[in-house]
């Protein structure tokens, strides 16, 4: 099988059994195995899918780069990256789209923060996480990969609003119609506050620390140097 074959054949196998688990196939699995046994099933199996997705895209052959990069679209794929880091760790505490006992009393309040950024604050880290390592790694099998992890977030956040519409009823509804899927959408369309959405110490702190732990790992474990390191040091 040919390395681009591959890795897609590998990527569709990684979303679609993550869909599959998700989604028709959680409640009877659950049902009869137990919600614990499922869990466990459905951890096995999305590791094991992105490894061999993973794999897939290290077994790609050199590939000249699509387009040239220089500092600027690095200082840009730098924010991005740091960004995405907020939205990740603010998504942390207090989401009502986590599977967690007080999801529906979390979804009551104001949404403030990351949240009122997003209702997907950790799947937008994911897809602003893709889309910069695209942006300095234009290569097709790098831009697959992207591609394929920014798919899986969006399509699995437009998923998520409707299984949690189902099992959240008008809690969840409540809460969609207080925010909004596109970050800074409900600013920008004039029908949210700017303060609302300053992040709070936990996602502004630990984004910015993940964010240089993350990216000093890079150049660390052999990677491109990415982040300030590229400038410091």
């Amino acid at each position: 099988m040919q390395p681009m074959t591959l890795l897609i054949t590998t990527g569709a196998l990684f979303v679609g059994t993550h869909f599959a688990l998700s989604h028709p196939l959680r409640a009877p699995l659950a049902g009869r195995m137990g919600e614990r046994a499922f869990l466990i099933v459905y951890s096995v199996v999305a590791i094991a899918t992105f490894v061999l997705l993973v794999q897939a895209w290290r077994g790609m052959p050199p590939e000249p780069p699509l387009w040239a990069v220089g500092d600027g679209l690095w200082m840009l794929a730098s924010l991005l990256v740091l960004f995405a880091s907020i939205l990740f760790m603010g998504s942390l505490i207090g989401n009502p789209a986590l599977p967690a006992p007080n999801a529906a009393a979390a979804a009551q309040g104001a949404p403030r923060g990351v949240f009122a950024i997003t209702r997907h604050p950790m799947m937008w880290g994911f897809t602003l996480w893709a889309l910069a390592h695209a942006l300095v790694m234009p290569t097709p099998g790098q831009i697959v990969l992207s591609a394929i992890i920014a798919f899986l977030a969006l399509a699995g956040s437009a998923g998520q609003d409707v299984k949690k519409a189902r099992l959240m009823g008008d809690a969840w509804r409540h809460w969609a119609a207080r925010t909004s899927f596109v970050p800074f959408a409900r600013q920008l369309g004039g029908r949210g506050s700017w303060i609302d959405t300053i992040p709070r110490p936990h996602a502004l702190f630990g984004g910015i620390l993940l964010w240089v732990a993350a990216t000093w790992a890079h150049g660390a474990l052999g990677y491109m140097v990415a982040g300030i390191w590229r400038w410091v040091g």
